[in-house]
C-alpha cells in the first residue's frame, strides 16, 4: 500500500503539470519543471511531492514567492486515493479502472475549476484505456459493450445540451461535459452511467444554487461533479446496483 501511496504522489504531481500546462497550450515536456515566478530550474529534491513544500516552508527555494497550497493538497489527494484503490481491489481489474478514474477526477478537477476546461487527450486516453481493461479480462461483448454504452450515454448528454441551449438560449453543456459521458458510458455501463449522471446534479446543485443566489452570472464547472460521481459509482457499484433493483422492483 506503501508503493501505491508513493506512486499517488508523483502522479499527482505529474497530473497537476498535465492540467495546468494543457489547459493554456503549453506542452508538459518542455520547458522542464520551474518556478512560474523567477523561472528557476528546480532540482530533484524541489521536485519531491508534499515533502519539498514542507522542506522549503511552501516557497520557492530560489525567489521565496508563496507557492499554492493546491499543489500539496492535490499531490496528497492523489497518494492517499491511490492507496485505497490498492487497498479495496488489489492487482486486479477493478484496480486498474478506478486508478484510471482517480488520474481523470486529479485532471479535471484542476483543469475544469481553475480554466473551465476539460482536456481531450486525457479523456480520450481514459476512454481507450477503459475499453481495452474489458476486452483484456472479460470477454470481448464486455468491450463492444462498453463501446455502445458510452456511445448512448454520449448521445444522451448531447441530446440534454441541444435542449438545455435552445431552452436557456445559453451553452448548457460544454463540449468536455458531454465526452465525458462517454468515459461514464465506458465505464459503467448504461444504468450506472446515467446514476451518475443524476449523483453528478445533485452533488454540483450546492455550489450552483451559492453562485445563482449570488447573482453571478458565470458558467459552472460540471466535469469535477460528474467525475466524482463516476468514482462514487464505481466503489459503491454493488449496493447503488441493489438499490436501483429494489427501487424499480427488479429481481
Amino acid at each position: 500500500m506503501l508503493l501505491f501511496l508513493i506512486l499517488g504522489l508523483i502522479m499527482g504531481s505529474f497530473y497537476m503539470v498535465v492540467a495546468m500546462r494543457g489547459s493554456v497550450g503549453e506542452s508538459i515536456v518542455k520547458p522542464g519543471s520551474h518556478c512560474e515566478y523567477c523561472n528557476h530550474y528546480l532540482k530533484w529534491y524541489e521536485l519531491i511531492p508534499v515533502i519539498s513544500y514542507i522542506l522549503f516552508k511552501g516557497k520557492c527555494h530560489n525567489c521565496h514567492h508563496k507557492i499554492s497550497i493546491w499543489y500539496p493538497i492535490i499531490e496528497l489527494i492523489c497518494g492517499v486515493l491511490f492507496a485505497l484503490g490498492f487497498y479495496l481491489y488489489g492487482i486486479s481489474y477493478e484496480l486498474m479502472a478506478y486508478l484510471i478514474i482517480v488520474s481523470l477526477l486529479i485532471i479535471i478537477f484542476v483543469s475544469d475549476f481553475k480554466y473551465m476546461i476539460i482536456l481531450d487527450l486525457p479523456l480520450f486516453m481514459g476512454i481507450i484505456l477503459v475499453i481495452v481493461l474489458k476486452f483484456i479480462y472479460f470477454e470481448s461483448i464486455a468491450g463492444f459493450k462498453s463501446i455502445i454504452s458510452g456511445l448512448l450515454i454520449f448521445a444522451f448528454m448531447f441530446v440534454i445540451k441541444l435542449i438545455g441551449d435552445k431552452t436557456f438560449k445559453r451553452e448548457s453543456l460544454g463540449g468536455g461535459d458531454i465526452k465525458l459521458g462517454a468515459f461514464m458510458g465506458c465505464t459503467l455501463g448504461i444504468r450506472l452511467g446515467l446514476t451518475s449522471l443524476v449523483i453528478g446534479s445533485f452533488i454540483a446543485l450546492p455550489y450552483a444554487t451559492y453562485y445563482v443566489l449570488k447573482k453571478q452570472n458565470k458558467e459552472i464547472p460540471f466535469g469535477p461533479f460528474l467525475i466524482l460521481a463516476v468514482l462514487i459509482c464505481f466503489i459503491f457499484m454493488s449496493p447503488i446496483n441493489h438499490f436501483i433493483n429494489a427501487l424499480f422492483l427488479i429481481d
